[in-house]
């Protein structure tokens, strides 16, 4: 069968150096959604989550389904939202800690008979080791021209301020040290964390420019442009931290200056990333999944809220003269 689309997730990172639980239930729930079937994937919820008197969810790009009802809706209508007969789904890689399990994983869509390969992140929040209180999907809003390039933020942050790097370690704290917390973005200190042959991406189509194969300048030049923007017109606040020693998950939201709405037109948007170190504790990967950048491709006239609650969520005047100037070495 042709291939329309493919992605690059399968061939940078799939190996028995990535084991994979096919019994993990985020796994299950997408392979009961592209089987069709819907009281398998229910079955894996309970009526409420755990604590909070609050109903179990699935959140995704195409929408948020609450309820035992509304994940059934979600799944009788998984393949619909991908105009698909079939999908068969290939697990890459997994991470399990802190209480969340995800699998990072593409499936193969059959679409009018080729198929269109789409990368994911599914991540789930555990109730008990084989059962789920919410599942959370992400893919690049390119896969899929149904999907606007605007992720609404899946978390309220308590406070704006940006993730706290003490919260992470190793190289990934490292790293969000340099990018997000100085008064600019650290080149050198972020080249230090990433070990030779540090491969980038996997989640965007192979015909965006970002999944070329980068040499260190390419890197570096990728970054130096960051710089003229972090931290002055956004940061990033994590929500979740998914970290099992080898691949650290993060779960974010944006925070945005007015800087940045003004001179971007940047908008706070969830998104989420995946670190993993090799053998000396370097990177030696980086996944990431956001629509960050492509603010100007949306059409807000198919949003759920306007333009103008969009770019007020999480929007801050400036960020603090000191932020990023305390050491957390």
């Amino acid at each position: 069968m042709k291939v329309k689309k493919k992605c690059t997730l399968i061939e940078k990172y799939a190996g028995p150096q990535h084991p994979i639980n096919e019994n993990s239930p985020e796994l299950l729930f997408i392979k009961y959604a592209c089987a069709g079937k819907a009281e398998k994937a229910v079955s894996l919820f309970r009526p409420k989550k755990l604590f909070g008197n609050v109903p179990p969810a699935v959140d995704a790009p195409f929408g948020r389904y609450e309820g035992l009802d509304g994940i059934r809706k979600c799944v009788e209508n998984f393949l619909h939202a991908f105009h698909a007969e079939s999908g068969t789904v290939w697990p890459v890689i997994q991470t399990r800690a802190n209480g969340h399990a995800v699998t990072e994983l593409a499936i193969d869509f059959v679409v009018d008979g080729e198929i269109e390969q789409i990368p994911m992140f599914v991540v789930s929040d555990l109730r008990t080791p084989n059962t789920l209180d919410e599942i959370r999907i992400y893919f690049h809003c390119s896969y899929l021209p149904d999907v606007q390039p605007y992720r609404k933020p899946i978390f309220t942050p308590a406070h704006l301020e940006m993730g706290d790097p003490g919260l992470l370690t190793g190289a990934v704290r490292e790293y969000y040290e340099a990018l997000h917390h100085v008064p600019k973005t650290d080149v050198d200190r972020i080249l230090s964390v990433m070990g030779e042959g540090c491969q980038f991406g996997g989640y965007e189509p192979v015909t965006e420019e970002k999944e070329d194969v980068k040499t260190r300048e390419d890197i570096r030049k990728a970054y130096e442009h960051m710089a003229t923007y972090i931290p002055r017109c956004v940061g990033m606040r994590y929500e979740t931290i998914t970290d099992d020693g080898l691949n650290c998950i993060i779960e974010w939201v944006h925070i945005v200056s007015r800087a940045g709405e003004e001179e971007m037109g940047r908008v706070a948007l969830s998104g989420i990333a995946a670190y993993e170190r090799d053998d000396d504790g370097l990177l030696c990967a980086i996944r990431i999944s956001d629509y960050a950048g492509w603010e100007k491709y949306i059409d807000w006239t198919k949003t759920p809220i306007s333009k103008e609650e969009a770019m007020s969520i999480n929007f801050v005047e400036e960020f603090p003269a000191g932020v990023g100037r305390k050491s957390f070495s």
